[in-house]
């Protein structure tokens, strides 16, 4: 009894082998689904449309899916826990308007830069008082939490003396309440907040982004062989002016050469 079972295991192990002995593209292609981990409450970056998520972020991702071969599934998951399950193996890469920084690089490899961004201020319509970073001196200030745009809050708090920093789980909380006037600003990123500002009619960005930023794919320091690939991908996609196409899909303009 105790000999067949050992075989059974033997053998369990030899079926599994090849997908788990495997490099990261191969392992993925064998499953035949690239899983990728996203905080889908970020438009227009990453957002739900009824039961499906949409943006830009998810249509690269589509493509990188494709150019492997392999379906795509989105797992949503918690901006300031994602890295964690991205190490814990709960999906492949992160694709979720991540900035690169030198924090996180020490945790996980990112790809080359696929988008430029910055920090942007959003007020109230009505707010004539806030037009920089200076003037948020003694004010109430909204952001995400886990986000670059929390770390350039707590900077500026120490330079110029933010009365107080509330971090929320999503952007669109932080719009909420500065809607509902427990904020007096939210520092968030710029593609972001201009979109939520242009749909909506209470909210407005003021002044110019303050800080320079890019985001990148975010993978597990030892799927090198997947990091090679994706950066092959990103590359044909502006080669072939996919990319391109898909910026101006989500920001109505071609990117910035």
């Amino acid at each position: 009894m105790r000999k067949g079972i050992i075989i059974s295991f033997l053998f369990f192990l030899l079926v599994l082998y090849p997908v788990l002995g495997a490099g990261a593209v191969e392992r993925i292609k064998k499953v035949g689904v690239l899983k990728v981990g996203s905080d889908v409450a970020y438009a227009p970056f990453e957002f739900m449309e009824g039961d499906k998520p949409v943006g830009f972020d998810i249509d690269i991702a589509q493509e990188i899916a494709k150019a492997l071969g392999v379906k795509l599934q989105v797992i949503n998951t918690s901006f300031d826990g994602i890295i964690a399950a991205l190490k814990a193996k709960k999906f492949d890469i992160i694709i979720s308007a991540m900035t690169i920084t030198e924090e996180r690089k020490k945790e996980i490899d990112f790809s080359i830069p696929y988008y430029d961004s910055g920090q942007i201020i959003v007020v109230r319509s009505e707010n004539k008082d806030i037009k920089s970073e200076k003037d948020l001196k003694d004010k109430v200030v909204g952001v995400q939490l886990g986000t670059t745009g929390e770390l350039t809050a707590k900077k500026l708090k120490d330079q110029i003396g933010i009365k107080e920093i509330r971090s929320y789980e999503t952007i669109p909380e932080a719009f909420m309440d500065l809607e509902l006037g427990r904020l007096d600003a939210v520092i968030n990123d710029l593609p972001v907040s201009l979109y939520y500002s242009k749909n909506n009619p209470k909210l407005k960005c003021v002044g110019k982004p303050f800080t320079i930023e890019q985001y990148g794919i975010a993978v597990r320091k030892e799927d090198k062989d997947l990091l090679k690939k994706i950066n092959e991908i990103l590359i044909n996609l502006k080669k072939t002016g996919k990319y391109n196409q898909i910026y101006k899909k989500w920001f109505g303009v071609e990117p910035p050469k």
